[in-house]
């Protein structure tokens, strides 16, 4: 499913509920990582790690052990730049060339209606506005839960590229559907803030997909080089 939103120069690696990658053996210093952690944490760790591997292994590196870096980030082998992300029953991975993109993020969320009070917390006022207009539209696809996974996919390409946080309020976001279907479509978020400089020209906006399947919401955002 991740796979459909993101370009062809990214190997992408997912794997549901009942796949044996959930159960994917730990290498070296990660287990480290979850020692303490509930059995269902890590099984999701192990299986977003089991993917990465594998996407590792298509692109021809040798599959190696993925640690955390600066806040959390996963630390990808050199040449290489990447993203994972697991809910419950899915789990992702996504890796490239460093040569071919800039920095790459995705998300995996339930398509399910977001706890109360968290829209308020992250959506900028103009976003819950857009939210409202599609609602009306498409009253059956959860779109606060969309923009939720949206805004999370653009930290994940923000961090690497800058070292910084970013706030949800520090990008502007718009979804769209594809014409006739509002089961997937494209996002775009406006940085509010410096953006990261590429190749010496700064970005400001970061661009993706999104698509909604199977009660399964996923996001994808790519920086390309300019």
């Amino acid at each position: 499913m991740i796979e459909e939103l993101l370009p062809e120069s990214v190997v992408a690696v997912e794997a549901h509920g009942d796949d044996p990658l959930w159960d994917a053996p730990l290498h070296p210093g990660e287990e480290a990582l979850v020692a303490r952690a509930l059995t269902k944490r890590r099984r999701e760790f192990a299986a977003a790690r089991g993917c990465a591997r594998l996407a590792m292994e298509k692109l021809g590196v040798p599959a190696q052990s993925v640690l955390r870096g600066e806040r959390g980030a996963p630390r990808w082998p050199d040449g290489l730049i990447g993203s994972m992300t697991h809910c419950d029953g899915y789990c992702a991975a996504a890796l490239a060339r460093a040569g071919d993109l800039a920095s790459l993020g995705i998300d995996a969320e339930p398509h399910g209606a977001l706890p109360d009070g968290v829209g308020e917390a992250v959506f900028l006022p103009a976003e819950a506005e857009r939210l409202a207009g599609l609602h009306g539209q498409w009253s059956d696809v959860h779109w606060d839960r969309i923009l939720f996974s949206a805004k999370e996919s653009v930290y994940k390409a923000w961090f690497p590229l800058t070292r910084t946080w970013l706030d949800f309020s520090e990008a502007d976001m718009t979804l769209e559907s594809s014409p006739g279907d509002e089961s997937r479509g494209t996002l775009r978020a406006e940085l509010l803030v410096p953006g990261p400089r590429v190749g010496g020209r700064r970005i400001q906006v970061f661009d993706g997909r999104w698509a909604v399947r199977d009660g399964l919401i996923t996001t994808a955002v790519v920086v390309p080089h300019p």
